[in-house]
């Protein structure tokens, strides 16, 4: 996998609808994150495989998860959840 070629990003209007109801401070953060840092290298960070789930992972953005799915075949990655962390978040 070159890591020099930039990935398609694709979020979901739902992502951007949940930032609008968080603090502003933890919504820029996530945006940085999902818009600088993942369409660069998704795999870097504190990135994790959901298990039982094929090519979806997740990100932990301080006291939220960011999930994504990646196509490796077409470099897309298709951002569709941001929530935040509670006890029951898997």
């Amino acid at each position: 996998m070159n890591s020099n070629e930039n990935w398609v990003l694709q979020v979901d209007p739902a992502v951007y609808k949940f930032l609008t109801r968080i603090p502003r401070k933890d919504a820029e953060r996530i945006l940085s994150i999902i818009e600088k840092q993942l369409p660069t290298n998704p795999f870097s960070g504190d990135v994790q495989k959901m298990g039982g789930e094929q090519n979806v992972w997740r990100r932990r953005v301080g006291a939220y998860r960011v999930k994504f799915e990646i196509i490796k075949n077409t470099r897309i990655i298709y951002v569709f959840s941001a929530e935040r962390r509670t006890s029951k978040t898997y």
